[in-house]
Order: C-alpha cells, then sequence, then structure tokens
C-alpha cells in the first residue's frame, strides 16, 4: 500500500511544483524583450559568420585535394 503512495505522490509533486513555476513566470518588459532579441540576432549574425569563413577556408583546400 505505501508503493502506491509513492507511486502517486511523484507525479502530484510534479504538478504542484509546475503550477508554482507558471504562476511565478512573468511577462518580460519591452526592453527586456528588445534586450533578448537584440542579443539573439548577435547571435545568429556571428554564427553566420563564423560558417562562411569555414566554408570560405575549406573550398580551396578541397580543391587542392581533389586535384
Amino acid at each position: 500500500m505505501e508503493t502506491l503512495t509513492e507511486i502517486i505522490d511523484g507525479p502530484k509533486q510534479f504538478i504542484k511544483d509546475s503550477i508554482n513555476l507558471i504562476n511565478k513566470c512573468t511577462k518580460p518588459t519591452q526592453t527586456e524583450f528588445f534586450q533578448m532579441a537584440g542579443a539573439i540576432g548577435m547571435g545568429f549574425v556571428i554564427m553566420g559568420f563564423i560558417g562562411f569563413f569555414v566554408k570560405l577556408i575549406h573550398i580551396p583546400i578541397n580543391n587542392i585535394i581533389v586535384t
């Protein structure tokens, strides 16, 4: 009988914790949103440049190996 209550307590505690988390979450302010969007955009740009330069270096090396 104790194992049944232990099995039920796990999901019950998870649901309780999930409800508390959702209640504590708040919507970001406009400045926070633009700050996060700018940081994410800069990350995309930086990763794009890294990929571009890796491809730029890889093409001549590949041509040397193939020929």
